[in-house]
């Protein structure tokens, strides 16, 4: 099984990633609450801990069984790409392959404070395609810096939005405030706002997604709730947005988010 694993070719776009390795082994349970503080679920969702040294899978959320129609969890990489629409597994691996370059090039010391996200249509219970938001942080390395973990995290958006921005979107968390949005050409058609939004209204977008209220919003930020509106009301004015669900749903499909 782990042969046939490593031959995949989303495998072999990770064994790419500098200086990962294939004679670790990971036992301890990763920091998965902190790592869900740091993301975002406005849907049902669920996650797991991908060991980069094997492409095993451990530490699954329930929620896996019930979103896929699974009788087990699964046990490795393989299993939950082959429930990936085939049109869609071009763009994964492109999309992979742009995230090792994108974290290569912002610095590998810089690799457990970096959030990467896109979306891809994966098969539900019912046999259906819907789009996911897919998540994904290096949550451990080794002794020298290599990575040996990550947490992936899939939520259901079919309900916000059945189109894809077929967008990569790196972004910093913690003391890292990168945000670099690729959107991949040869897959989609170019959409953006008319007006640019600056870095704090980028911020309470963030927020807004994550399903905050203003005066959370506000107390996240230090900021005054007057503030917050003023921001919001810019927000849904360069977006074109009639109210916060709208605005939601032009996030994920001009990949904001």
């Amino acid at each position: 099984m782990e042969n046939s694993e490593k031959k995949h070719p989303l495998i072999e776009v990770w064994n790419t990633y500098p200086g990962i390795r294939r004679d670790r082994e990971i036992l301890n349970r990763p920091p998965v609450e902190r790592i869900i503080g740091e993301m975002f679920a406005i849907g049902e969702f669920y996650y797991y801990a991908l060991n980069l040294t094997n492409s095993t899978l451990s530490h699954h959320h329930e929620n896996i069984l019930k979103l896929h129609g699974l009788e087990s969890y699964p046990e490795n990489l393989k299993d939950v790409l082959d429930l990936t629409h085939p049109d869609d597994m071009e763009f994964v691996m492109k999309a992979e392959q742009t995230l090792i370059d994108k974290m290569t090039e912002i610095g590998l010391e810089h690799q457990l404070y970096i959030k990467c996200s896109y979306c891809f249509r994966m098969k539900t219970a019912e046999g259906n395609y819907e789009l996911f938001h897919h998540q994904s942080m290096i949550t451990m390395e080794d002794e020298t810096g290599i990575p040996v973990q990550a947490i992936n995290i899939h939520t259901n958006i079919h309900h916000i939005t059945k189109e894809n921005s077929f967008t990569v979107l790196i972004s910093g968390i913690g003391p890292r405030n990168d945000f670099q949005q690729v959107k991949l050409e040869c897959f989609s058609k170019p959409e953006q706002f008319s007006e640019h939004l600056t870095k704090r209204e980028m911020e309470i977008l963030a927020f807004i997604t994550k399903g905050y209220s203003g005066p959370e919003i506000a107390q996240s930020l230090s900021l005054s709730e007057h503030t917050v509106r003023t921001h919001r009301k810019n927000i849904l004015r360069k977006t074109d947005s009639r109210n916060c669900k709208e605005l939601v749903k032009k996030a994920f499909e001009r990949g904001l988010v």
